[in-house]
């Protein structure tokens, strides 16, 4: 809709400028037009924090005005407090059995101010059927996924019906490719088809990294580079921290700063926690994990419970498919996370998702994983304003066609919106109770409506997201 239609649909009037850029002083024609006022707090708008009032219309889009010009049917007064567009994960993970997981799974993404949950690690081999079946039922944020390559290789050995399963899901509106080729090796000449496959699409290729030991490591980042230099596709490095730069994460972002000014398209993202976690049964943990991480089994934490493991009981629950935590400080923060946040092209992703309750199976990352991050940038002394753009704005930029009006909070956007107190935001799972809920989220909204608020979550909001 053209910005003069919509405002006058709404029966508005523009009255000059306001000192702010770009924002109109808005005069209400008649009585509340608004669903919701969103007043007294700080405002995330064009990459500043101002004080507005959000206005959040019946159809769901936004209105923004000066402070106190707006009416509705609520007022809520949110001083104190930072309305940021919804947090956006870009690496959500709920593959497992998402039609029986998925409300689970979205309970805690929208309890961590995420408003768009989007599986860009791996995703689904059948987009229309993911699409069709997931649209069809309510959701509490919206979703979206990527076309899932391992997936695809799992089900055909034809290299020629592996291309046209993955250009398929592409047609279907998948938002991008992704592959992990660590925990399914492929050759470059293969995954480069694939590379080339998205780059055709004009969407991003998703790249779980090759190698995880210190001796390798930066040959994965190299690879990744000659992915985007060799297909011309923007080339996404998931976790980069815990794949590619864990010993070596200086030089692994010399190489995509490097690789940037040189005109290729290269960004990354981390989680903000010290340790990683992963499934027994992987490739991660094939003979010699003991030497490649240097830790033995009594190091190993089992998600859910804390419990350590024992060479007896590593092989029972890797037979049972269960998911373990390696120690904290194993990704030293200083020396892993903090140095990629300085870096404009690294956002946060959480490579996580609650699947089941009451029995957790997940790293904290899948339920606290937005305001975990608020809480370390804000004691790293990292602008707020610097840290909202890595949870909005840029992964919103991987698939920008598709979240057109979103991650961003300016008049005529959907109202996709979170509102935290920056004083008290931060996760609060951990490895022993990885499902609870974050602090400091009080408020979200998703195209409108409320999804989350006083501690309570509500469903049929979201949308499927897709190009």
């Amino acid at each position: 809709m053209k910005r003069r239609a919509f405002l006058r649909q709404v029966g508005l009037v523009t009255a000059g400028m306001v000192s702010a850029p770009a924002f109109a002083r808005i005069r209400m024609q008649a009585d509340s037009s608004c669903r919701y006022v969103l007043r007294g707090a700080r405002v995330f708008a064009q990459n500043a924090l101002k004080v507005l009032d959000v206005g959040i219309l019946p159809t769901g889009r936004l209105l923004i005005g000066e402070t106190g010009k707006l009416n509705g049917d609520e007022i809520i007064d949110v001083t104190g407090k930072i309305v940021s567009p919804g947090f956006i994960d870009i690496l959500a993970d709920n593959a497992a059995n998402p039609e029986r997981t998925y409300r689970i799974f979205e309970k805690y993404k929208v309890t961590d101010g995420v408003t768009t949950a989007l599986q860009m690690h791996g995703g689904s081999s059948d987009c229309a059927s993911y699409y069709k079946y997931f649209n069809g039922v309510p959701h509490a944020i919206n979703f979206g996924v990527s076309t899932s390559v391992m997936r695809i290789r799992y089900a055909t050995s034809s290299l020629d019906e592996r291309k046209r399963r993955v250009e398929k899901c592409l047609a279907e509106g998948a938002l991008g490719v992704s592959h992990s080729i660590e925990y399914q090796p492929t050759s470059y000449e293969e995954t480069l088809v694939y590379a080339r496959l998205a780059a055709k699409y004009d969407r991003t290729f998703f790249l779980h990294l090759r190698y995880s030991s210190r001796e390798q490591e930066l040959e994965g980042v190299d690879e990744a580079v000659r992915f985007a230099k060799d297909a011309g596709v923007k080339v996404h490095i998931d976790h980069l921290h815990s794949t590619g730069g864990t010993y070596h994460m200086k030089e692994a972002l010399d190489k995509i700063r490097t690789a940037n000014r040189q005109g290729l398209r290269m960004t990354c993202c981390v989680y903000p926690y010290s340790y990683w976690a992963t499934y027994l049964h992987s490739k991660r943990f094939d003979e010699g994990w003991q030497q490649r991480y240097g830790l033995t089994y009594k190091d190993l934490r089992l998600v859910g419970t804390g419990e350590r493991l024992t060479k007896e009981s590593f092989a029972r629950y890797r037979a049972q498919h269960r998911l373990a935590a390696v120690p904290e400080g194993i990704l030293p923060l200083a020396e892993t996370v903090d140095l990629a946040l300085k870096e404009d092209f690294c956002m946060i992703g959480s490579d996580g998702g609650i699947e089941y309750e009451p029995h957790a199976n997940s790293h904290p990352r899948g339920a606290g994983c937005f305001a975990t991050t608020l809480h370390h940038s804000k004691e790293l002394g990292i602008p707020l304003e610097k840290m909202l753009s890595k949870v909005t704005t840029l992964p919103a930029s991987l698939v920008a066609n598709a979240m057109k009006d979103r991650g961003v909070i300016e008049s005529g956007a959907w109202a996709d919106l979170t509102v935290f107190d920056p004083e008290e935001v931060n996760g609060t799972a951990t490895v022993e109770n990885p499902n609870s809920y974050s602090a400091g989220i009080q408020m979200v909204f998703v195209n409108g409506k409320q999804a989350y608020r006083d501690g309570k979550v509500q469903t049929g909001q979201g949308v499927g997201i897709r190009y």
